[in-house]
């Protein structure tokens, strides 16, 4: 098995918003803003090569949207999904497995694209199977007003249309080494996958844990529905990862892929972070 961050570019949302609660005089010590207060984020997805199957685990934000929508996230870098990939020396046909973790744009806008003709929409991995929880893309396709605007249809519904979706009910061993967990609180059925790399659980956090400043116990995003579920369920997915030292793949820390964890007497904290290659085989 190999293990590969994909970048896809990075957006900027509201420190505030990032941070919930938590007083700017604290989150900026930690993650820095500029003078309108917003925050470099990237949108890391990661892709797992295991024998026959390449698995990609979400997709960023897309190209399908206009200029006036896409400007409100100020998008930056250079990466894109397709460049990503080629560098790795694979392209959208060959991923098998598409997991999206959780339906929000900036997640899964590379699942779909313009077609040719820029008349329609089309699968943007055609040979994969697409695989997200079952009460993820109920929320998704039935949202309530406070999530409404992060479900966009055209990211969403070509996948159930092309018959290539696959929801899970329920936790387990979908896919060869790799375990969906589901969590709520951000929204609900965050699907949360699990690798077992080499006897090791690399975890992709999603946005259960989007960067390493999250880590503290409180910190959690203004966006999430339910923050007090967050709590319950970052408390059980703490309680696992330090009894088997898993290592957090991160999402949208635009300044470390991954992170260990450790208890002190303040909290669960960051023990080590930076590059996935630092931390692997």
């Amino acid at each position: 098995m190999k293990l590969y961050p994909i970048e896809t570019g990075n957006l900027k949302l509201d420190g505030g918003a990032m941070f919930g609660v938590v007083p700017k005089v604290l989150w900026q010590k930690v993650y820095p803003c500029d003078e309108n207060n917003l925050c470099n984020w990237a949108m890391r997805c990661l892709l797992v090569v295991d024998g026959d199957r390449k698995i990609l685990i979400d997709n960023g934000i897309g190209n399908k949207q206009d200029e006036k929508w896409l400007s409100h996230y100020y998008l930056n870098g250079d990466a894109t999904l397709e460049d990503s990939l080629e560098k790795l020396g694979y392209k959208p046909e060959d991923i098998t497995d598409m997991v999206i973790t959780h339906m929000h744009f900036d997640h899964c806008g590379g699942s779909v694209k313009w077609n040719s003709h820029r008349t329609g929409f089309e699968l943007a991995f055609p040979n994969a199977t697409y695989w997200t929880s079952r009460q993820q893309y109920e929320w998704a396709t039935e949202p309530n007003r406070r999530e409404e605007a992060s479900y966009l249809k055209e990211n969403i519904l070509p996948i159930q249309e092309s018959g290539k979706l696959r929801l899970i009910d329920e936790e387990g061993e979908f896919i060869p080494n790799i375990v969906f967990k589901l969590y709520n609180g951000h929204t609900e059925g965050q699907l949360i996958p699990h690798i077992n790399y080499h006897g090791r659980t690399v975890v992709f956090t999603a946005d259960l844990m989007p960067s390493a400043a999250h880590i503290p116990m409180p910190w959690i995003m203004a966006y999430d529905t339910r923050p007090l579920e967050t709590l319950k369920d970052k408390e059980r997915f703490y309680k696992e990862a330090l009894e088997n030292n898993y290592l957090l793949f991160l999402e949208h820390d635009l300044y470390n892929e991954v992170c260990e964890l450790q208890d002190t007497p303040k909290g669960v904290r960051v023990s080590k972070s930076g590059k996935l290659e630092a931390f692997i085989v």
